[in-house]
């Protein structure tokens, strides 16, 4: 049987790629359920001080944190389109001082908002003093869909997102480089029914059986396409 050298390397390469890219997507899962079973052991584990000592994110995400100091309600942003329970709300992000002179955010929780009055923020209450948080370490408040970046401008009291960094510059203060995922209670009626944190592994599998069922095809046209060749030499 004589076998037509271009097609063939064509057939070679396309099932070296997809085969190659169902790996990828396998390690990718392997990854994402190693974390998952990381972020697991940080949930019974004791939880870190925050202070005004620098911290790098990938040290601290996901860990169980606890901090002193205030409040700054003066500088707060709402997170719009953040819906709970199919109810439109936002995010209250507050920066907190530390009693050391440091600084973190807070995303203090979910807040119903006003549907006919988009600016109308439903009354909560805010501690005046000094008071101890706990909760969890997250890369930011979470990230709604934008087009654009109007809609998270600088100095604007309700934003569709903000970033921990652009906005340590906004307010010149130096905030620590993650935002705490407030879990405990302070009477302020805010709801703090946070979502777990999902990896996405499912989809990863998917991919990956899909790269190989490509490749799979890709060896089946190329034996058809020979025998066909065969017949006709035959």
């Amino acid at each position: 049987m004589k076998i037509r050298l271009v097609p063939a390397l064509l057939i070679l390469f396309v099932m070296a790629v997809t085969i190659r890219l169902g790996f990828w997507q396998r390690d990718r899962a392997h990854q994402k359920e190693a974390l998952q079973a990381q972020i697991e052991r940080y949930e019974h584990a004791p939880s870190q001080t925050v202070t005004a000592a620098p911290v790098s994110l990938g040290s601290i995400e996901y860990h169980r944190v606890r901090a002193h100091g205030r409040f700054m309600p003066e500088q707060v942003v709402y997170l719009d389109n953040r819906p709970y329970q199919d109810q439109p709300g936002f995010y209250v992000v507050m920066p907190f001082k530390l009693d050391d002179g440091g600084y973190v955010l807070v995303n203090r929780g979910w807040l119903p908002r006003n549907v006919d009055e988009r600016t109308a923020i439903a009354p909560y209450a805010t501690p005046a003093g000094d008071v101890t948080i706990e909760g969890i370490a997250r890369a930011d408040a979470s990230r709604a869909y934008e087009i654009g970046t109007g809609g998270s401008a600088p100095h604007q009291r309700i934003r569709q997102n903000l970033d921990v960094g652009a906005y340590a510059t906004e307010l010149g203060l130096p905030l620590q480089p993650f935002v705490i995922q407030q879990t405990s209670d302070d009477g302020d009626k805010l709801v703090r029914d946070w979502p777990a944190p999902t990896m996405g592994v499912e989809r990863n599998y998917g991919y990956m059986l899909q790269w190989w069922g490509m490749a799979a095809a890709a060896l089946g046209f190329g034996l058809y396409a020979a025998r066909r060749a065969a017949k006709k030499t035959a």
